[in-house]
């Protein structure tokens, strides 16, 4: 059975190699698979390094992205896919050997999986205790909440997505494939479009892949910034408060709890004292998170710091969601 992988990519000139490589060498029969990069219009070097790769690996098939956004890119993809099953991978991102073959064998084995993906371990290209302290961040519960796939499982789990996923081909197809009008959440949006119809996907700990985070915190801010951001949006495109889950808001009912008592409280001073106890709350759970995890590398305060920027940002971008409303409403 041909499985086709599909990466989108733009300006990825530091990952693609790694990733591409990752792929023809992870240790799934290269005659029974297929990868294929749609490239969103690069502006650096990462065409001329998959027309290299392509000398290498005759089975790589490269696609343009006119529109350069990821839902586009991952359509093109799909439709061009050659396999029975198609994989969905990040050009950020390297994956383990047997990552495929672990995943191939469980699509098959799980009589209701629509798709199955693995762990995803955090790493970063540049070790500085700025980049430590985020790639720790972003593999904690108190960081991302209960993503499964980023905190890890020793089990065969179900869950509501999962990064980089084995699917069925036909069942992605007949789907309509990604909804184009998110820049973000496309992912999960579609996972729960296709567990609305029935069937599950399953996180399988013994496929792991690694994701490259971003490695200054100005980086981490605006990526989780446009994340929070486009949560709102994507329930306002989609006209569905299930596209997503609960923990997606949660930095931003976080934020509120703290900016709203603020504001009513210049008519109504004691209400101040929620936001108080809320900030105060929040500070002393973070001592204590941070406190208790491994420092080696970083520092207690690069750990603090980080949570702060990750939980404001995404809370504050999910704030400035509703100022876009009006103009998706207009469209």
């Amino acid at each position: 059975m041909l499985v086709s992988v599909v990466v989108p990519c733009r300006n990825e000139e530091k990952y693609i190699e790694s990733c591409v490589n990752s792929l023809f060498e992870n240790g799934f029969d290269i005659t029974q698979m297929e990868v294929i990069v749609v490239d969103g219009m690069s502006s650096d070097t990462t065409l001329t390094k998959l027309q290299d790769l392509q000398k290498i690996y005759n089975n790589l098939v490269i696609c343009q992205n006119i529109k350069k956004v990821t839902p586009h890119a991952l359509n093109i993809g799909i439709q061009e896919a050659r396999g029975e099953l198609i994989m969905i991978a990040s050009a950020h991102s390297s994956f383990e050997l047997g990552y495929i073959q672990v995943l191939y064998e469980a699509i098959l084995k799980l009589p209701d999986a629509l798709g199955v993906g693995g762990i995803m371990n955090t790493a970063v290209k540049n070790k500085t205790a700025t980049s430590i302290a985020i790639q720790t961040i972003l593999s904690s519960k108190f960081g991302v909440g209960n993503a499964m796939f980023r905190v890890g499982t020793n089990n065969v789990i179900k869950v509501d997505t999962v990064p980089f996923g084995l699917y069925k081909a036909d069942l992605l197809k007949q789907s309509g494939g990604y909804d184009e009008r998110l820049i973000r959440n496309h992912d999960i949006e579609l996972s729960k479009r296709l567990l609305r119809k029935g069937g599950s996907i399953y996180l399988i700990p013994d496929a792991k892949c690694t994701y490259f985070a971003r490695e200054s915190f100005k980086e981490m801010a605006s990526n989780n910034f446009r994340n929070g951001k486009w949560n709102i949006l994507t329930v306002w495109i989609t006209k569905n408060f299930s596209s997503l889950s609960i923990r997606h808001f949660i930095p931003m009912v976080f934020v509120l709890s703290i900016l709203l008592p603020l504001i009513i409280s210049i008519f109504y001073l004691p209400v101040v004292f929620i936001s108080v106890l809320s900030w105060v709350s929040y500070f002393f759970a973070l001592v204590y998170v941070a406190s208790k995890m491994d420092k080696k590398d970083t520092s207690f305060s690069h750990l603090l710091l980080g949570f702060l920027i990750l939980h404001f940002a995404y809370g504050l971008g999910s704030l400035t969601g509703i100022l876009f409303i009006p103009k998706f409403a207009f469209k």
